[in-house]
Parts: structure tokens; C-alpha cells; sequence
């Protein structure tokens, strides 16, 4: 099983990247496995650390979709990095090994804090559109376009009847990306 979730790493800089990024677990073992070339993996591949951020404000994942990265952050207690200020918990990771591949590295990883930090509200049809939008918006280039478009048709229907500001928020944000993309401004998403 595959759990969105938003990372942080630190750059060469010590400032935080953050990027929405599945994870699963293979027994008590955090198995994160990026995709060549981003900068999650580079940062992983440096330091060995990470943070998952367990987080239900949907707008932060479709927000680094589009650009918008610079969400607050917190200190962390075990690893050299930090937390989103705006999550439900977080997990602090470890990698233990990497198992190399030419496209999608895998870090096995293992828990070294996790804490969590308010009580999730429940779900919200809106936000799991926003989630599967923003998958979406991460593989523009390699989707044909009509089968994007016959699933954001049907996406749409949640937002419409569910969504809350920050959702239509998040909403508005992925399909600019969407049509910015089509106009040929915009190259593969990252």
C-alpha cells in the first residue's frame, strides 16, 4: 500500500525542500523510492534523512505541483531537517541502505521519532480529488490528454460538491498548471 505523504529534506543550503512523495512500508521498515532527476533524491542520496509529513492540508501537496514551496516549517527532534508547521504528524526517518536503480533509487529507511501533533478531522471527498489532481499534474507529460481530461471531469464533481476554500484553492492552482502545460509553457513536472 502506498501513503501520500509531503517530504522534507535539506538542501546543500540547509533550507528545506519540500515535495509531495508516496511512501510504504515493508514491516517496520519506511521504503521512499523518488524518481530521477529531482531534488528529493539528491537530498536523500546526501544526508540519508527525511521527514514525512502526515498532512490533511491538500493545498500544500497541489501548492509544490505549482511552484508554491515555501510553506512554515518546525525543528524536528532526531535527524538534522524539519516538519511542516501544518501537519497532522510527522515521521523522521533514516536511510539504512539505498537499493540503486537507474530511475527510482529505493531508500530503505528506518523510524527514528514520529510524533503526532492534532487529531485528524476525517475525510473529505475534495481532498482525495485534490490528491488524485495532483498526481495528475506530476505526469502531464506522460498521460494522453484525454484520459486527463475524463479524469479531472470526474474529480471535478467532488470539488464541486465538497471542497472547502482550501481545496478549491488547491483545485484552482492544478488545473492552472494543467492549462499552462497545454499552452506549451510549461515543461515536464517534476
Amino acid at each position: 500500500m502506498i501513503f501520500e505523504a509531503v517530504i522534507t529534506t535539506l538542501d546543500e543550503d540547509a533550507s528545506p525542500h519540500i515535495a509531495p512523495m508516496g511512501f510504504h512500508y515493508e514491516g517496520p521498515r519506511v521504503i521512499i523510492a523518488p524518481f530521477r532527476p529531482c531534488r528529493t533524491l539528491s537530498n536523500l542520496e546526501r544526508t540519508g534523512e527525511a521527514v514525512l509529513n502526515l498532512t490533511d492540508n491538500v493545498a500544500i501537496i497541489a501548492g509544490c505541483l505549482t511552484g508554491r514551496r515555501a510553506w512554515p516549517t518546525a525543528p524536528v527532534a532526531s535527524i538534522q531537517g524539519c516538519r511542516l508547521a501544518d501537519t497532522l504528524a510527522h515521521i523522521e526517518v533514516r536511510a539504512l541502505r539505498v537499493e540503486p536503480d537507474e530511475l527510482r533509487p529505493r531508500f530503505v529507511c528506518e523510524v527514528v521519532h514520529e510524533q503526532a501533533h492534532r487529531a485528524f478531522q476525517g475525510f473529505n471527498r475534495a481532498q482525495g480529488a485534490v490528491i488524485e489532481a495532483a498526481i495528475l499534474v506530476s505526469r502531464l507529460s506522460r498521460l494522453p490528454v484525454a484520459k486527463v481530461d475524463a479524469e479531472i471531469d470526474y474529480l471535478r464533481t467532488a470539488i464541486d460538491k465538497t471542497a472547502g476554500e482550501r481545496e478549491r484553492q488547491a483545485w484552482a492552482w492544478l488545473m492552472e498548471r494543467v492549462q499552462a502545460f497545454r499552452r506549451g509553457r510549461l515543461g515536464d513536472v517534476a
